[in-house]
């Protein structure tokens, strides 16, 4: 099973992806002949209290991309009220160095405004991580994630 363990950053298990368009939008702006947005190198906090996978909206910007749907979403801050919250199709990898990384083609995922107030472009949630193995070793500040 492919791995990688990292040490915390800033005290939080923040890792490094890529984001970029849907394999489907990929398959239709080059069967347009038009040119596919460039990749987006994002920092991410992994948090197991997130359902769903989080990505600020400059990431979306910078794809071109439109929201294909909304859902409600509760956040500590709303409490008992859900907020409702714009979805955009993406593709997500984790990389791992010189090994395959995990790659999601089709993942849809919610805007939310992390980078000015957190430091970072998403919060990588359930979604993704079920389909991996997380350690979390706090006491030695390190990480694994395996998938």
């Amino acid at each position: 099973m492919p791995h990688f363990s990292l040490t915390f950053t800033q005290g939080a298990p923040i890792i490094n992806l890529v984001i970029g368009i849907s394999g489907a939008r990929s398959t239709a702006l080059t069967a347009a002949g038009q040119a596919l947005p460039p990749l987006q190198n994002v920092r991410a906090l992994i948090d197991t209290g997130a359902s769903v996978t989080c990505v600020d909206p400059m990431v979306f910007a910078a794809l071109q991309l439109q929201p294909t749907g909304s859902m409600l979403m509760l956040t500590p801050s709303t409490g008992q009220t859900p907020v409702d919250a714009d979805t955009y199709d993406v593709a997500i990898l984790v990389p791992n160095g010189a090994h395959s990384g995990l790659i999601v083609h089709n993942m849809p995922v919610c805007a939310s405004e992390l980078f000015l107030a957190q430091g970072y472009h998403a919060l990588l949630g359930r979604d993704v991580l079920q389909q991996c193995v997380l350690t979390y070793n706090g006491s030695i500040g390190l990480f694994t994630l395996a998938y």
